[in-house]
């Protein structure tokens, strides 16, 4: 570690074990980002439930302030990962918009193996309702946004349902756009 960043590093952690620490929460922040794998989103659920469950649970390695601030911070950089899912549907438009053309990109030029558009409508309905909505929930329990969890959690439903009306012919919109965007190259 260079020397350049002693003050930094003076102001995050003083001891070895705080740098332990620090190390584990940017591991366990940075791994929360990935939700493709299902071993890790069983184990981060599990923790949530046992942190938070209803009924206490006597088990210090989870319940914790130390390890529930781990763990609404996992899900904190959950939430950033996928915001666009709980803002107004205009934004959640324009990032999907965005994706989707990414992922067919990919499929076009060879780099993906699977067409998104055949499967981009049903995916988004399932995302909202096994992802994106649960995670929104998980944030209005915990409190940590205060009464602007209300509104992330309004704002997901609100464009799941959006999404279930316009979702189809946005997907045919998007396919047009992108042959248009080629034509043009």
């Amino acid at each position: 570690m260079g020397k350049e960043f002693d003050e930094l590093r003076a102001c995050i952690y003083h001891t070895e074990d705080d740098l332990r620490r620090f190390r584990q929460l940017v591991v366990n922040t940075v791994m929360a980002t990935d939700i493709v794998d299902k071993e890790l989103q069983a184990l981060r659920k599990a923790r949530w439930e046992t942190a938070f469950a209803d009924t206490p649970i006597h088990d210090a390695r989870f319940t914790s302030d130390d390890c529930k601030a781990t763990i609404v911070i996992e899900h904190l950089i959950q939430a950033s990962d996928v915001a666009h899912t709980m803002q107004h549907w205009h934004v959640y438009r324009a990032w999907n918009q965005k994706f989707f053309m990414e992922c067919y990109a990919a499929y076009r030029s060879g780099r993906a193996d699977s067409d998104p558009s055949k499967n981009w409508y049903q995916g988004e309905i399932g995302f909202f309702d096994f992802y994106v909505i649960p995670l929104a929930k998980k944030l209005a329990s915990c409190g940590v946004f205060g009464v602007s969890s209300d509104e992330y959690l309004s704002y997901a439903r609100s464009n799941r349902d959006e999404w279930v009306r316009e979702g189809q012919s946005m997907v045919k919109d998007y396919l047009a756009r992108y042959e248009e965007l080629s034509d043009e190259q």
